[in-house]
């Protein structure tokens, strides 16, 4: 058996698995509309993958989990600057005066 060409035909399988499922949304449109729950769920998507970027360089510090860290409370003092102002620069400011403070 040729395992190049095993290999390429890997390649091109996973391409297709990867690429026909989005395309299908562009090319489907408006025919293919997904039911309301899913929709509703598909909106906290974009936050989900935002906190699992997010949370593990606040909380893991040295490959270790750290709930005392400069970055937890540069990461507290950003969220409470967010609520409770209006201006989109306060809680940089807040979260990097703080780490900045602490670190």
């Amino acid at each position: 058996m040729n395992y190049d060409w095993t290999l390429w035909g890997l390649f091109i399988l996973l391409g297709l698995v990867t690429t026909l499922p989005r395309a299908s949304f562009i090319v489907l449109g408006e025919r293919a509309a997904l039911p309301e729950n899913l929709q509703k769920a598909l909106r906290y998507a974009p936050a989900a993958a935002l906190a699992a970027i997010v949370a593990p360089d606040i909380f893991v510090t040295g490959g270790e989990l750290s709930l005392l860290s400069p970055r937890l409370a540069a990461a507290a003092a950003a969220v409470t600057a967010a609520l409770l102002s209006k201006n989109p620069w306060l809680p940089f400011i807040a979260g990097m005066g703080v780490l900045w403070g602490l670190a």
